[in-house]
């Protein structure tokens, strides 16, 4: 790689280089690119590693995830031309140098760069969301950003920088809309199909089948209509009304188990459970999704945005493939607003990195 990274350098008249990290709760990712914007979009090197949130990741932890995914970006012929790096870390901020998160983030890559010989000064710390807005065509300065993934957030950016922020409050407290949302109400309405609270849904057995729940244990019988025909995979089960009150209780005797041996934040990947179950036209879990676009709506209209300003969006929920993209546009439109879909915030970094290198020369 490094021979062909030279080539690259070489083409585009610009020996220098920058990195932008997008570190976030999943993986952290990270892009090599030219240190001239007029080299666009262009990726030299890329790697990516394990988690980078800067508060819930333990140090020597966090340090070996960003010197994996540099390493693996910039090759080590070409460390020494690195000007400038830039890294977008959940729980940190860039609004307090002395924040606790942005401490451990700047401490943490600081050692990762002197680990790999990466001589590029001060590194620039981020929040991700402040970075996956600096993603956005024309690398914004101002206006809203929203994440909906497994948390949800919003915030307003002036000068780059989040000024007001509403949710983000974590699992217990918030996130209202998020994936671990959704995922909480799969199971919830599991649990109310099963002890006879709520309605048939087929999240009951998607959510057993998830957990690994004994065959024995899972919901079975349909009620003429519950499911269109069309939707009904050949030869599957489903839940119904035939389930007998032994056979709910066996099934909430198994599943309340497994999930509370599990982080609460677990909860998360039973969201797309409840995108495949809306599709089969289920409609309590078509109900979780509409409910989820209506409290994401209310998150960003609590930021009291202006007519047409723009929303940067990323997460997995939200971008084109996304279950929540049409039900929130929908009620976005309302206010003359739309969503501006980023994948991640790396290419947003990259760019701050060279706003950075910038104001040093």
């Amino acid at each position: 790689m490094g021979n062909d990274l030279n080539q690259e350098v070489a083409r585009a008249g610009e020996p220098d280089l920058v990195v932008g990290l997008d570190a976030g709760g999943t993986r952290t990712r990270a892009l090599l690119a030219p240190a001239s914007g007029a080299a666009g979009g262009r990726v030299l090197g890329e790697g990516t590693a394990g988690p980078g949130n800067a508060l819930t990741v333990p140090e020597p932890r966090l340090v070996e995830h960003l010197a994996e995914a540099l390493g693996a970006a910039v090759p080590e012929s070409a460390r020494g031309r690195v000007t400038a790096v830039a890294g977008g870390f959940a729980g940190a901020t860039s609004a307090s140098p002395d924040d606790p998160g942005s401490v451990r983030a700047r401490t943490a890559l600081t050692a990762a760069l002197d680990r790999l010989g990466i001589p590029a000064g001060p590194p620039g710390i981020w929040s991700d969301i402040e970075a996956a807005f600096a993603s956005a065509p024309g690398t914004p300065a101002d206006g809203l950003a929203l994440v909906a993934g497994t948390g949800a957030v919003a915030m307003r950016i002036s000068d780059r920088r989040a000024t007001t922020t509403v949710d983000g409050d974590g699992w217990l407290l918030g996130d209202e809309g998020s994936g671990f949302w959704i995922g909480r109400g799969a199971v919830r309405a599991a649990l109310r199909m099963a002890d006879g609270r709520g309605p048939a849904t087929l999240l009951a057995l998607s959510v057993g089948r998830a957990l690994g729940l004994p065959g024995e244990v899972l919901p079975g019988g349909v009620p003429t209509g519950e499911v269109p025909t069309g939707e009904v995979s050949p030869g599957e089960v489903l839940p119904g009304d035939g389930w007998s009150r032994e056979g709910r209780e066996a099934y909430r005797m198994h599943l309340l188990p497994t999930v509370m041996a599990e982080p609460p934040v677990r909860l998360a990947r039973f969201a797309p459970l409840v995108a495949e179950a809306a599709r089969r036209h289920d409609a309590v879990a078509a109900a979780l999704l509409d409910r989820a676009a209506e409290h994401l709506a209310d998150t960003v209209r609590a930021l009291e945005p202006r007519p047409g300003e723009r929303i940067v969006a990323t997460g997995g929920l939200l971008g084109p493939e996304g279950p929540l993209d049409g039900p929130l546009n929908s009620r976005l439109h309302a206010h003359a607003l739309t969503l501006d879909w980023v994948p991640d915030g790396c290419q947003g970094a990259v760019a701050l990195a060279r706003l950075d290198r910038g104001r040093r020369r």
